[in-house]
């Protein structure tokens, strides 16, 4: 038996359900209500893909390739820090960026799926709470799951982002996803530091 709250915990810190919906706020304001709808759907589908594929395949392709953890957090801290840039100076967004963002797909796909949900620390998590040396496959499965409520939260808030849409308005959902750039930046620059210094011994 896992310790379910605990999971639930670490989980819930790395997907940052609250964090997501300035983001979905910001990516979808130029879409009506059923395709936020379907947004927020796929975004959580693909999301919950992504992850079980790391639940399950994620240490194997790793050490298959003889990428050390620590390289992989240091990747993810970069991927991370480069999206916090995108979403603190917004407006110097490339225009293929732009024009990707105008199809629902894509736009539940990236940033929304990628990185926003399934990003760089809940795919090192998926890997770490799922380590084959330390936990059984039925502890696999319960984190699994465990992991899957979390997404369903996520799932509930992004449907929930209009009325918050309607209580903040775009330019308070502007202000909101630019802090939250400025501490996702931080984030991916703890991610980085702590790949480096695991790496290199420190």
């Amino acid at each position: 038996m896992i310790d379910y709250l605990a999971t639930f915990i670490v989980f819930f810190a790395v997907i940052d359900p609250v964090g997501t919906v300035p983001v979905f706020i910001a990516v979808t304001s130029q879409f009506d209500n059923p395709s936020k709808r379907r947004i927020a759907l796929i975004a959580s589908l693909a999301s919950a893909g992504i992850l079980l594929f790391f639940v399950m395949a994620g240490e194997l392709i790793l050490t298959a390739m003889s990428i050390p953890l620590s390289a992989f957090q240091i990747a993810g801290g970069i991927v991370l820090f480069l999206f916090a840039l995108s979403m603190i100076f917004g407006e110097s967004k490339p225009d293929e960026e732009l024009r990707l963002a105008e199809d629902h797909h894509e736009t539940a796909i990236f940033p929304l799926a990628v990185p926003s949900i399934a990003g760089p620390g809940a795919m090192l998590a998926a890997v770490l709470m799922t380590e084959n040396a330390r936990f059984n496959f039925w502890q696999q499965v319960q984190t699994a799951a465990v992991m899957l409520s979390v997404l369903v939260v996520v799932y509930i808030l992004m449907l929930g982002a209009g009325f918050i849409n309607k209580l903040i308005g775009n330019s308070g959902a502007s202000v909101v996803s630019r802090i939250m750039g400025l501490i996702l930046a931080s984030v991916a620059a703890t991610n980085t530091l702590a790949g480096l210094k695991i790496y290199f011994n420190l």
